[in-house]
């Protein structure tokens, strides 16, 4: 069929469906056929400015509701989300072309933040201390802060955005989703999900589109929060933009996650973890290791396990269960990955396997016009070389040899970013030192992918964070959140006459 005569998908504003009106449109395919599937609509800024309409209309009456009503909402929508896991799953793989498996872990993580957020009316729980001063009690609660707006990247379209909304509407705020344009069509089923859960028109709404539709949301003055995933120069740009509008910004930049791999580590267990954190999802994860950091001898042990793996990844269309890799999710990103081979090579990396020529048929009927790169392996990386420096954000995992643990620490340390990185060791001092030593923000000790649970955040350190406070868990509360104290007395308290100093514990 003729992309010209595919039906749009357009945005969800104040609980229905809506058809762009900007004349804009941008092609969204299934990576792992290379077939144009939808035409996305682009929202202009007065689509943008109608959805934060409905969101700011529907806010007083939302923030009225009680928490443990907003949180029925949600335990509604969290058994809509686990009928329906599936269904999302399928539509990740269809768009991202990540493995049908993985898509589905993938929602199940984001489940499991609705799950936390069911729990608000403990979590905005404030403080109460009884007679702070003669006659007088003071106490802190959380308010919602109005419209907020969510900046969502390709990768995770659903677990991502559930990284925000859920939070972000069971505290009393209203939200508007502005999700990739290369996989958008699970935003609005999980939009259709939340209505049918019963909550009110206007509280969650979608607008599709690019750096228009971003520009209108940061400079919009009703949106009060901006919370994005993505890379780090847009990250720092959108956090310095957001700023100068007086938002509150939490901007999740990019990742060079390396794995320290120590000479007494179990090697099996090492190349299973770094095989699975570097090419799963086809590398395209902030939290993906793309460096391999070999401590001492376990560099010349380990080659072979990594190249033989490398070598025999099962590469093919996401919807096979048997594919351990899918898809690039588009050409573009495709043909700048290869691009990063090519100048690692240049620059006098050892290419061990070369992913670049991956026959599409190989990876199944119909696959011929796909996205597809296979497995990429480097050894005798250096530090100044393009591909260790920058994040890649594909199948390429690059090899660097250290002499020592301290040389290892030094070289996660120095580079630039700080989202994640994973110790393998039988040593449990090693691993104490590396954990308090390390200027990361999530550390994982033989886990090879340290992606917190709900309740505990995410977030990392350096430029792969731009802001004050993590994802989700209770940062997510504090984020979507404004603190109020209040100092009360009654006139049975109160002396005669002016006071003219602070209000003291006398």
């Amino acid at each position: 069929m003729n992309a010209r005569n595919l039906a749009p998908i357009g945005h969800y504003i104040a609980g229905q469906i809506r058809p762009g009106t900007s004349g804009r449109q941008q092609d969204v395919s299934n990576p792992a056929t290379g077939a144009v599937t939808g035409q996305v609509a682009l929202a202009s800024s007065a689509e943008v400015d109608a959805a934060v309409a409905a969101a700011q209309a529907a806010f007083p009456a939302w923030a009225d509701t009680p928490p443990l009503r907003r949180a029925r909402i949600l335990f509604k929508f969290l058994e809509l989300l686990n009928q329906h896991r599936d269904e999302l799953a399928r539509l990740i793989t269809a768009e991202h072309g990540k493995v049908y498996t993985d898509a589905q872990g993938e929602v199940t993580r984001g489940i499991d933040i609705v799950e936390f957020a069911t729990g608000i009316p403990q979590l905005l729980k404030g403080d109460y201390t009884e007679q702070v001063s003669t006659g007088m009690d003071n106490w802190t609660l959380r308010q919602p802060l109005g419209v907020v707006a969510g900046i969502t990247p390709f990768n995770f379209p659903v677990m991502v955005p559930m990284w925000m909304f859920p939070v972000a509407i069971a505290c009393g705020n209203t939200f508007v989703l502005k999700p990739s344009p290369l996989d958008p069509s699970p935003s609005l089923r999980m939009a259709e999900l939340l209505k049918q859960a019963g909550l009110p028109d206007g509280v969650f709404n979608v607008v599709q589109g690019d750096k228009g539709a971003v520009d209108a949301l940061l400079a919009h003055p009703d949106v009060k929060a901006v919370s994005f995933v993505g890379s780090t120069p847009v990250a720092n740009s959108i956090y310095e933009t957001g700023a100068r509008h007086g938002k509150r910004v939490q901007a999740l930049g990019g990742a060079k996650n390396h794995m320290v791999v120590m000479p007494d580590a179990d090697l099996d267990q090492a190349v299973d973890g770094l095989i699975g954190a570097a090419y799963g999802s086809a590398g395209e994860r902030c939290m993906a290791i793309s460096v391999a950091v070999l401590v001492g001898e376990v560099g010349d042990q380990i080659m072979p396990k990594l190249i033989e793996r490398t070598k025999a990844l099962k590469v093919l269309d996401g919807m096979n269960l048997a594919a351990e890799m899918g898809p690039i999710v588009t050409e573009a990103a495709r043909q700048r990955i290869t691009g990063y081979i090519e100048h690692g090579a240049k620059e006098g990396a050892k290419l061990l396997v070369d992913g670049r020529g991956f026959p599409g048929a190989k990876a199944g009927a119909g696959c011929e016009q796909g996205f597809w790169l296979g497995g990429t392996l480097f050894d005798h990386v250096k530090p100044e070389m393009k591909i260790y420096k920058e994040e890649i954000f594909g199948p390429v995992l690059s090899c660097v040899r250290v002499p020592d643990f301290a040389s290892a620490v030094q070289l996660v340390n120095d580079h630039e970013f700080g989202n994640g990185v994973s110790c393998y060791t039988r040593d449990g001092n090693a691993a104490r030192e590396f954990a308090r030593r390390i200027q990361v923000g999530m550390v994982g000790i033989n886990v090879p992918i340290p992606v917190p649970m709900a309740w505990h955040g995410f977030g990392g350190w350096k430029k792969s964070l731009f802001g004050d406070m993590h994802a989700y868990g209770e940062e997510g509360v504090r984020f979507y959140t404004k603190q109020k104290s209040v100092m009360q007395r009654w006139p049975e308290s109160i002396g005669k006459g002016a006071e003219f100093v602070m209000p003291t514990s006398k």
